[in-house]
């Protein structure tokens, strides 16, 4: 049986199974080819922490085990399971190659997969991956499960390294007038690969760029009740202040109780404000 969430807003006293909450959403209809629909996921302690480092050391950032839950993970693949297109980055296929994070480019749950087929998606999405540096290696899952894969730099990036993935096979998508790539000149080449929903497994800084730029439907957190601190770590926002203020919308809010373990978690989900229709 389906462990049973508590739903806190909009206001009710039900609850509702954990498995299939976040496919009742149907995302994968909510964007078209001239307006993909661009979705998030994050799962943050209550201090605000998604990741944690080590600069005195010079170690890689690493998600804190405490943070993590089956029940996260489950609304995870789901949310994945909606996506014809990952977008993630260069710094986590290099922690994938280290084996620092696991394969997540991949819905491997068969449930999950027969979900896709039976609405109209292919049993993989596509990923793209972005990158300023273009130096990461491309794991063979992606070949194995016959996923398009393509690459998003900027016009400046180093050409030999251009040279080098397109001698690879793999198409470049020119997606900023410098080295970084920018949030809404990628939607646009993904819009002319017809995308329709789009699900960003990046890290906080493609995140800024896409809330910058405006891309951004929605964004979805999981907040676990505990605190984690730590002097160096990530938060969702690390970049430079907003010119405007960014509002969003609270859609809707699950609380599970006592995972992890003799705490608890809140589900939500926001609209951003530049996205809802009026």
């Amino acid at each position: 049986m389906s462990k049973q969430l508590l739903k806190l807003y909009p206001l009710s006293t039900q609850q509702h199974p954990l498995q299939g909450l976040y496919l009742t959403h149907r995302l994968n209809t909510l964007g078209s080819t001239t307006a993909p629909f661009l979705y998030a996921n994050f799962l943050s302690s209550l201090d605000g922490r998604i990741a944690l480092k080590d600069s005195v050391q010079n170690q890689p950032s690493y998600i804190p085990k405490q943070l993590t839950t089956a029940s996260d993970f489950r609304l995870f693949m789901e949310l994945h399971a909606q996506a014809d297109c990952l977008i993630t980055h260069g710094g986590y296929m290099r922690a994938l190659s280290e084996k620092r994070l696991g394969n997540i480019l991949q819905v491997k749950n068969e449930e999950l997969v027969e979900w896709r087929c039976n609405n109209g998606l292919k049993p993989q999405p596509a990923v793209v991956i972005a990158s300023a540096n273009l130096d990461f290696p491309i794991p063979p899952s992606l070949r194995e499960n016959h996923q398009d894969c393509f690459i998003a730099t900027g016009k400046n990036a180093d050409v030999e390294r251009i040279r080098y993935w397109q001698d690879q096979g793999y198409r470049i998508l020119f997606s900023g007038e410098e080295q970084m790539v920018q949030g809404a000149a990628l939607i646009q080449q993904l819009k002319t690969l017809e995308y329709k929903s789009i699900y960003l497994i990046a890290g906080p800084k493609m995140l800024g760029t896409m809330i910058r730029e405006k891309q951004l439907s929605r964004i979805y957190l999981t907040v676990t009740h505990q605190f984690i601190g730590g002097l160096d770590f990530h938060t969702l926002w690390s970049g430079p202040a907003l010119t405007e203020e960014t509002k969003l919308r609270l859609k809707s809010l699950y609380y599970e109780q006592g995972s992890p373990s003799g705490s608890g978690q809140f589900f939500m989900y926001f609209d951003l404000q530049q996205t809802l229709q009026t």
